[in-house]
């Protein structure tokens, strides 16, 4: 063991003189092999470079395979989303990860590097926790992307390209996950309109289960309710839609029914919940329909929300008796409130992904103490038992037991502490008092 490495024999210390001629030589430091994390997310770039970026079902294998290769453990996962695409590696330089980024997809490095993030060690470990609970989402809070996370490590694991310390590394992201969502309510409240409009139907109508619904519009907003109707249970949805093509294609992805506009006086009376957001000029629902609906219902109530910009439904229906009307500005003001609840719950997960970022980093120095403590406990017994034979030998040979065990003394002493006398020597001389006191503790000399 080379003489100024004593310490870090002990304790994976290494010594800044010994740090800084390695690092002018070129070499790799032990501080450089580590857990690394690059990506671009929407916060960094557009979306046509996310585009470029991505790593489709029909490249993930060849890419992680690619990927791993270059690091020292062969570990990679590649987390891609239409809003991220992030490299998890370990034991692999940072600059190598970017080329070999640009140079898998063909992309200028430069442009690439413009936007791209990169964190190393604990600071990598605390991004993967934030990431996992969406607190670096574009809705904060979302849940979709633990969910997305998962499939990524499920996928790497399935290639081959998830080893210890990266598989240790997402279980514990998981159950990091779960504890933001159990002990904060980062995601109890809706941030989104089409959330929230599902969210005033559930607690109007405890079971959605055994709701009707009917959803005016085919486009992206409709969309995004009738996926959070589905979550939350909701199973008897009507689509109605100008065009009924468009109708039936998001009817077929949600197991609905489709109709035209001109027929929802038709089904206007089953409907409990009708929930609306088209781009039409005029209103869809007017006083007179809602009120022939409301008769045929025999004035059961019936929930409607209207997140459309213009209006879908008369404001005069919200006089109606047993017809409970919602507009998109008081949905705005739910999503206002609830934000920033979700913003002081983000202030607790925000110091729940540090802490346990700081314990995952801690565990991994353990396994590095383990390793070291091993190696040197090895080279101490070889020296113990190289001095011991010399000197049961002597004494099989008839040499006085006490000049014997005397000189197995001093033999042991000297062999034990000539290297940490020699690192003692070179900072002393150095006039490195850093390293001088990292030797110290290191070697328990105190004043006394």
């Amino acid at each position: 063991m080379a003489d100024t490495y004593f310490a870090y024999a002990l304790f994976r210390i290494e010594l800044p003189a010994h740090r800084k001629h390695h690092e002018k030589r070129g070499e790799t430091s032990y501080k450089a092999m580590t857990l690394v994390a690059i990506g671009i997310n929407h916060k960094t770039a557009s979306v046509a470079l996310r585009e470029k970026v991505a790593f489709g079902p029909d490249i993930l294998d060849e890419a992680l395979k690619s990927l791993a290769s270059a690091s020292k453990t062969n570990e990679a996962v590649i987390v891609s989303t239409c809003n991220r695409t992030e490299l998890y590696t370990n034991n692999v330089d940072a600059e190598q990860a970017i080329h070999w980024l640009s140079e898998f997809h063909n992309l200028d490095e430069a442009e690439l590097r413009s936007c791209i993030y990169l964190h190393q060690g604990e600071k990598a470990v605390q991004h993967l926790l934030r990431v996992s609970a969406g607190l670096d989402s574009l809705v904060l809070g979302e849940p979709q992307i633990l969910g997305q996370i998962k499939k990524s490590y499920s996928d790497a694991k399935a290639v081959g390209t998830v080893s210890h310390t990266i598989d240790r590394l997402f279980q514990h992201t998981f159950k990091v996950a779960k504890q933001i969502r159990t002990d904060t309510d980062i995601g109890a409240s809706a941030v989104s309109v089409a959330f929230a409009a599902v969210n005033l139907a559930r607690h109007i109508f405890e079971d959605l289960g055994s709701a009707k619904v009917l959803l005016i519009g085919a486009g992206e907003t409709i969309e995004l309710v009738a996926r959070h109707l589905g979550e939350q249970g909701a199973t008897d949805l009507i689509v109605a839609n100008r065009t009924l093509s468009r109708a039936e294609g998001m009817a077929d992805e949600f197991g609905a029914k489709a109709i035209t506009l001109a027929q929802i006086p038709d089904h206007l009376p089953t409907a409990d919940i009708v929930i609306s957001s088209t781009a039409a000029p005029l209103p869809i629902l007017g006083k007179g329909m809602v009120a022939t609906a409301l008769k045929k219902r025999r004035q059961q109530a019936m929930l409607l929300v209207d997140i459309a910009v213009p209006r879908d439904i008369e404001a005069e229906v919200g006089e109606l008796e047993n017809a409970y009307l919602y507009t998109v500005d008081d949905l705005q003001g739910i999503v206002q409130k609830n934000m920033a609840n979700r913003l002081e719950a983000a202030e607790q997960a925000e110091a729940i992904a540090s802490a346990q970022a700081h314990d995952f980093v801690e565990w991994l120095r353990g396994l590095d103490s383990v390793d070291t403590i091993r190696q040197f406990r090895s080279q101490s017994e070889a020296v113990k038992k190289e001095a011991l034979v010399a000197a049961l030998n002597k004494l099989q040979q008839g040499s006085d037991a006490e000049a014997v065990l005397t000189e197995l003394a001093n033999k042991l002493t000297n062999k034990l502490i000539h290297a940490p006398t020699q690192s003692l020597s070179k900072a002393a001389r150095a006039g490195d008092l850093e390293s001088l006191e990292i030797l110290r503790r290191a070697l328990g000399i105190n004043d006394n």
